[in-house]
């Protein structure tokens, strides 16, 4: 397995190297399929599809070296090839190369701080993954989130005494790990999508969440409340 002559270690070096790897499995698994999987005989021993940072691939046996230098590949790949339809071992291999990739990126980047971490994850989510791009599936695109010039007022949240805490206004930070979190939460009132920019608090019975002009609660009004049950919880419990 060819290795880089300096290893990876800041975001962008890592990422270029992570590209390249990238790229070469593309390539091995969507441009040159005949020829990998003609190298991929079932009859020899096990092998491994080792995509290089300057966009080369090769399959060939894995390291002896133990433990490696770096995370190995999937072990192997060429004795499923004739057990399974050419389009699902090819998706099989593409999906073990994702898993392997990331690993790879994180093994690099295992000294990376949080923030670092998060950056260097969301440039590799930009990238079709190899999966998608050898069974041809577009990437589904996420809605626009709220404009980043924008400060959030705060979502209702819940210590473990039940007492309810409303944040005050985020860091430009806090507020995009905020957004990426509840980006897919709708609220269980009017049905639309998470926005930081506006009240939000959270039911103690059903755990759905609600914006609090939806459900006539306030900040302040929420500050005052051990435990809130949305309006749907309070009929079912008027009911019993």
């Amino acid at each position: 397995m060819e290795m880089a002559s300096t290893t990876p270690k800041t975001v962008e070096e890592i990422f270029k190297d992570y590209s390249g790897r990238r790229a070469a499995l593309v390539r091995a698994l969507a441009h040159d399929v005949d020829e990998f999987y003609g190298l991929c005989d079932p009859d020899k021993e096990n092998l491994c599809l080792y995509g290089h940072p300057n966009e080369t691939w090769e399959v060939v046996l894995p390291v002896e070296e133990v433990p490696p230098e770096l995370p190995e590949p999937a072990l192997g790949i060429n004795f499923a090839r004739d057990g399974m339809n050419r389009k699902d071992w090819l998706s099989l291999v593409a999906v073990h190369s994702d898993s392997w990739l990331l690993s790879v990126a994180f093994y690099l980047g295992a000294r990376l701080n949080r923030n670092e971490r998060k950056r260097l994850f969301s440039l590799m989510n930009d990238l079709p993954t190899v999966f998608e791009v050898v069974t041809e599936r577009k990437p589904v695109k996420e809605k626009p989130s709220v404009d980043s010039g924008s400060r959030s007022q705060g979502s209702a949240k819940r210590s473990n005494d039940g007492q309810v805490k409303s944040n005050p206004k985020l860091a430009e930070q806090s507020y995009e790990e905020d957004v990426d979190e509840h980006s897919e939460t709708l609220c269980g009132s009017c049905g639309e999508n998470y926005s930081a920019d506006e009240f939000w608090i959270g039911c103690d019975i059903c755990e759905r969440w609600y914006h609090g002009k939806c459900v006539k609660i306030t900040p302040a009004k929420a500050d005052s409340i051990k435990q809130y049950k949305c309006p749907s919880c309070s009929m079912k419990k008027g009911r019993q």
